[in-house]
């Protein structure tokens, strides 16, 4: 084996220290002062898709709370600028979040936040472009983006498993109308609808009786009809994969509590004081 020069190895573990060095800064930002030494974010500053401006701290604790944003949830925060609204949602709420940033200085500012408030090992910031970013996964998405960019994403969006929480500072989604809003009409929330368009028979699990609900469905509105007489249903409701309706049978009250689970829809159906488990499966 040749002999390498003297220095060579003297030179290498010079290198790794100064490696360290610098790692060992960025890592170990233990206050926000010194993240903002080097870049320093501004409101109104360009970026991909809109520009940033900072959400305030009261309207993202009001943002997470009207989520109901818990331990459990997984947050993604589409367009996460300086990461506050990931980093309130683990300290704050306990949840896990990502916040996905197209602008690198902001993601490093951002993953710097992160680690100075202590939440690292629940929040990550990736950068990414939002469009092109698989955040199905999430629980709960908050976004502060344009309207159209909102109308943009709804596809992907309402493809997510239902019950899952948008909630979005300032703008609406097109014709798709909130579930809730706070009463200034800062931020929205729509809870991702079950798809349960089309004929559906309900029957009792020994198969003796069975009923027919035709429903049409325009994002979590419910429409249709229902039984032999085709009667109109009422007091129709759809929040996430929870679906309850009710409808006239020949002058008998019909009561239906039902939750969505694909294919299939588990029903208790109530006619006048008796209530009976139904399974409906779409036809």
């Amino acid at each position: 084996m040749p002999n390498r020069p003297f220095w060579q190895p003297a030179i290498a573990s010079l290198c790794a220290l100064i490696l360290l060095s610098f790692v060992g800064v960025s890592a170990s930002a233990d206050n926000r002062e010194a993240c903002v030494r080097d870049f320093q974010p501004s409101s109104g500053q360009p970026g991909k898709d809109v520009v940033w401006v900072p959400t305030s701290d009261d309207l993202v604790n009001r943002m997470l709370t009207m989520a109901s944003v818990e331990p459990t949830d997984l947050v993604y925060d589409l367009g996460a600028g300086d990461g506050k609204i990931a980093i309130a949602a683990a300290r704050d709420f306990g949840a896990r979040s990502v916040g996905v940033e197209y602008n690198p200085e902001m993601v490093k500012l951002a993953q710097c936040f992160v680690t100075a408030e202590g939440v690292a090992d629940r929040v990550t910031v990736l950068q990414g472009d939002i469009f092109e970013t698989d955040f199905r996964s999430a629980t709960v998405v908050t976004l502060y983006l344009l309207p159209e960019l909102n109308v943009r994403l709804r596809p992907t969006i309402l493809k997510m498993k239902p019950g899952t929480r948008i909630v979005s500072h300032s703008f609406l989604m097109g014709d798709w109308q909130p579930d809730q809003r706070t009463p200034d009409s800062q931020a929205y929330m729509w809870i991702v609808p079950a798809n349960v368009a089309g004929t559906w028979t309900f029957q009792t699990p020994d198969t003796k009786d069975a009923f027919t609900v035709r429903l049409k469905q325009q994002f979590q509105e419910i429409s249709g009809t229902a039984g032999t007489g085709n009667r109109s249903i009422t007091n129709a409701s759809l929040r996430g994969d929870t679906l309850q309706f009710a409808y006239d049978d020949d002058g008998t009250p019909v009561k239906i509590a039902a939750r969505v689970k694909g294919k299939r829809i588990d029903a208790k159906v109530t006619r006048g004081n008796k209530t009976i488990n139904y399974v409906g499966t779409r036809t």
